[in-house]
Formats: C-alpha cells, structure tokens, sequence
C-alpha cells in the first residue's frame, strides 16, 4: 500500500483548493529555476532513471521516447503535445488531474519543453471536458501572470507558449498521429509510420506526444530524485500508478497507488469491496474497454502492472478497473464494447471499417440467442483478421475483449446457442 509521504496527487479531489498559491503550498512549482538550470540532457536522464513509463496505455519508457527528439534546428520548430483526449470507457484519471491539479501538469511541460527544446506547447483535451477546459485556461493564465509560462520564464531567456486546442469528441484522436492530424485542421486519422512524430510530425516538423498523468508525475521525479520514484512498485513498473475503479463495486473512485498492487486489495482498501463480497466476482477489465477481461478465477493473486497482466493476456492500458459481478451478463456487456469501437473507427482501414461491423452483428446475435455453433468460430476467426491489421490500435481494442471472451466464457456463448435451440423446439 502507498505511504501517504510518497503521494504524488496530494489534491486530486480538490479539498484544498484551486490556484497557484494552493499548488505550491502542496509542493508543486517547488524549484524551477534550478531545474530548469539543470538542463536538457539531466532533466532527460533522471526520467530515463525513474523507469517512468507512459500512462496513456502503452506503457513505452518516457525517458528514452523524450531522447529521440532532435535538437532545434533553424528552419523546424520542436513540437510538445499533451494527449488530454481521455476517451477510453472506464477512465477517468486525466481528468481529475486537469480539474484539481492542472498545475502539475503545466509544470510537467515546462520541464518536459526544456528536455526536448520546445517554445511552443499544445493540451489537447477532450472536447466534452468543458469544465475542466476553463480550470486549465485559469490555471495556464496564472501562470504567465507568474512568469511560468511565456517570455524569459523566472528571468532565465527561456520562452514556452502553451495552447489549448479542444477535440470533437473522436476517440479515435487519442491515438497520436490522429491527434496531430486533427491539430492540423484535419479529419482525425492516424497516419502510417515509419515516419514517427519525433522525425516528422505536428506540421512536418519533430513533435512529441506525452499524456497528462505521465507529464504530470515527472516534477516530483526531478524534485525528489529518480532513485525515489524508482523504489516504488515493482521492476520495470516503478512508481505510482492512478487507478479508476468502476462497476459493480460499493465506491467507485479514482486513486493513487503504488504499481503492481494487487487488484483484490486495491478494490477492498478504496472502494469497500465488489457488491455482494469477493465470492460474488465474475470478471474484471483491467485497464479501460480495450484491455481482455480477466476471469474471477485469476483475480485473487492478480498484480496490477505491465507484466503481471501480459501474464495472464490481459494489459494494464489506463488503469481503468471495471469490476463485474455475477449479475453481469457478460456477453451483453462485451457487445457495448463492440458497439463502441464500430461507431468509433475511423473507417481508413478495412478490416477495422469492415470488422468492427461484423463483430457487433455476431455479438448481437448471441445477446439475442438467434447464433448459431459456428458464429462463434466465426467470430473468432474475424478478430483474428482484425487484430494487427490496421495502422492504429484500435483494431486491436475491437478484438481483444471479443477473443477473452470466447476464451474464458466460451461455454456460456454456447449455452445461448443451446437454450435457443430448446426454445425453438418447444415452439
């Protein structure tokens, strides 16, 4: 369990206060001249040391994906974007942070600008986060009234502008080559790599996409030391780690933790247990819809981390814990994931645009108990198409919670199957 001295989020449910003055009290802002003195190259190699890495899903090293932006050259600018766009069903971590702890954040760029060269900074945020929009402009505009922000930062001829520029509400904008396409003006569609953002990115120039959790965390790295952050959690899952934690539980909440907790704790210690007690467990997603479902079976010694989750062919993606208990139908439940990700693929790759449709059909038709046997090999078989197909993830997300299914809950798909086949002979 975290000790409450190595809390990172000491206000993520605002009962302190909002403003600069608050932040800084909390610890934030704490030395940026020096650590900005420091420079580029020890900013760059403390977050490499941290083992800190990415809390938007895909959990890549920051330190070493922040290295691979070139130096400023004279005729291309460098390029920081913060990845707000917090679309994923079942998180809601980002959002907390921007709403109470917006200062964090904006720290985290600065430092983060000063590592890769950068002048010109972008928050791309969910376009539904309107709210929490106005509390980052409010938060952005204090600090240029501070000089943390705009020309000569604190007198040391450093200059950072930082924009918010607010999605249309397309999930498929969180993946980062869509982003910078919509950033540009454009229809919000991932682009085909080699080559990468650091190369060639936010118009053609070298840009780097972070999300907020993960841009928020480095101030307390650069502050309290790497070998700090680095004793926390577990190897190759160091430190702390917010956790959303949802569904059929008695106090859903958002929470910090150290990684590699272990999910039965997490749900007993925050959120008062699952409804109707640990024995009334089915299934929990593990890291937002796109992650497989992990069957209740497995859940008792279950390690919340990277690896521990690769181990049982599932993934910690955002921390978004969907808990699920025996009164889930759980093939209802994976069809409004399917629902989701068919509405929200962008339709460049064909067998996303194609496959996302036909994996709702056959989902559907399971709901309905109108499959049949070979529907559900059928299905399998089109994710099996789907996944590693396409140039973005999301193909990937519409496959995954389908083939955990089939994988762990086969016997209840074919139980459908079996009692529509005994209501149509009765009939």
């Amino acid at each position: 369990m975290l000790d409450k001295k190595n809390k990172i989020f000491k206000n993520l449910y605002g009962q302190h206060g909002f403003g600069l003055n608050v932040a800084q009290k909390l610890g934030d802002w704490k030395n940026p001249k020096k650590i900005i003195k420091n420079g580029k190259e020890w900013i760059i190699d403390e977050v490499k040391k941290s083992g800190l890495r990415g809390r938007g899903g895909a959990g890549f090293p920051t330190g070493l994906k922040w290295s691979f932006m070139p130096p400023k050259s004279t005729f291309k600018p460098n390029y920081f974007i913060v990845n707000a766009d917090e679309s994923e069903p079942g998180t809601c971590k980002d959002r907390e942070i921007i709403r109470n702890e917006p200062f964090k954040l904006l720290e985290g760029i600065l430092y983060a600008s000063v590592a890769m060269e950068v002048n010109t900074a972008y928050i791309y945020i969910r376009g539904e986060f309107y709210n929490e929009y106005l509390t980052l402009q409010k938060a952005i505009d204090e600090c240029y009234k501070n000089n943390l922000l705009g020309k000569n930062i604190l007198n040391l001829n450093y200059n950072l502008d930082v924009f918010i520029h607010r999605g249309a509400g397309a999930y498929i904008c969180g993946e980062e080559s869509a982003l910078i396409e919509s950033l540009e003006g454009k229809k919000g569609q991932p682009r085909l790599k080699p080559p990468f953002p650091a190369n060639v990115g936010l118009y053609g120039c070298p840009t780097t996409v972070s999300n907020v959790e993960t841009v928020a965390v480095v101030p307390a790295i650069l502050n309290r030391g790497s070998d700090w952050f680095s004793g926390l959690g577990k190897e190759n899952n160091t430190g702390t780690k917010l956790f959303c934690i949802s569904g059929h539980v008695n106090s859903p909440c958002t929470v910090e933790e150290e990684m590699g907790i272990n999910l039965k704790d997490l749900i007993e210690k925050h959120c008062g247990g699952v409804i109707g007690g640990w024995n009334n467990l089915k299934a929990v997603v593990p890291g937002g819809s796109s992650t497989p479902l992990v069957p209740a079976s497995m859940c008792d010694n279950l390690s919340l981390d990277f690896d521990a989750l690769k181990e049982v062919k599932s993934g910690l993606g955002t921390a978004a814990v969907i808990v699920m208990n025996k009164s889930t139908d759980i093939i209802e439940a994976i069809t409004r994931f399917s629902r989701f990700y068919n509405h929200e693929s962008c339709g460049q790759c064909t067998p996303c645009r194609e496959g996302t449709g036909w994996i709702l059909k056959i989902m559907r038709k399971l709901c309905k108990g109108e499959a049949k046997y070979e529907d559900i090999d059928k299905l399998e078989d089109i994710c099996s198409q789907v996944e590693n197909h396409t140039i973005c993830a999301l193909g990937d997300a519409a496959a995954w919670p389908v083939q955990a299914l089939i994988r762990h809950y086969r016997k209840e798909l074919e139980s459908k199957v079996i009692n529509n086949k005994i209501l149509k002979s009765a009939e």
